[in-house]
């Protein structure tokens, strides 16, 4: 899903300069890699915490996701995928807008191939361990950012950017 009304994060940030300042708007810092077929998304995100275990990853894009964006804090781990081509299917079927992972991500053709955005740090090709460890609906703290449930993600080619609130074109 595209962001409403097209808006372009560079626009969103030149258009809330108060809220970058105060903290109601944050910019993810660099290195984050884009995949997926959708270059552009924006949504309200569902937030997990999980170390080097993608199950609930799974259990959460089973859900409708109604144009949500999930936001995984894999702690930046770069020891295994906690999302792959599978799941990105999963999400794409099951109309999630995008995904942001905090850690590394595989199958990255399968993923280019999905009609769902994606961000993560890096590539792996070692898969994530499943014992169904993780923490949905937590407050996230990573790259200099704070993530809660319910917040809004805007991301396009230029970055990806967190909102307390949906924002005004």
């Amino acid at each position: 899903m595209d962001s409403p009304g097209g808006i372009s994060t560079t626009d969103l940030c030149d258009r809330h300069e108060a809220a970058l300042s105060d903290g109601r708007l944050q910019v993810a810092p660099p290195p984050w890699i884009a995949l997926g077929a959708v270059a552009r998304f924006a949504g309200p995100c569902v937030t997990l915490r999980v170390p080097d275990d993608n199950s609930l990853v799974r259990t959460t894009l089973e859900e409708p996701g109604d144009g949500r964006v999930l936001v995984v804090d894999g702690g930046a781990s770069l020891r295994c995928a906690l999302l792959g081509g599978n799941l990105g299917k999963l999400a794409e079927r099951n109309r999630w807008s995008g995904v942001v992972v905090n850690g590394c991500v595989r199958d990255a053709d399968e993923l280019d191939a999905c009609a769902v955005g994606i961000r993560a740090l890096h590539l792996m090709p070692r898969r994530s361990e499943k014992r169904g460890l993780g923490e949905r609906d937590a407050v996230l703290a990573f790259a200099g950012l704070t993530v809660r449930p319910g917040d809004w993600i805007y991301a396009d080619r230029d970055g990806w950017l967190v909102a307390r609130q949906a924002l005004q074109d």
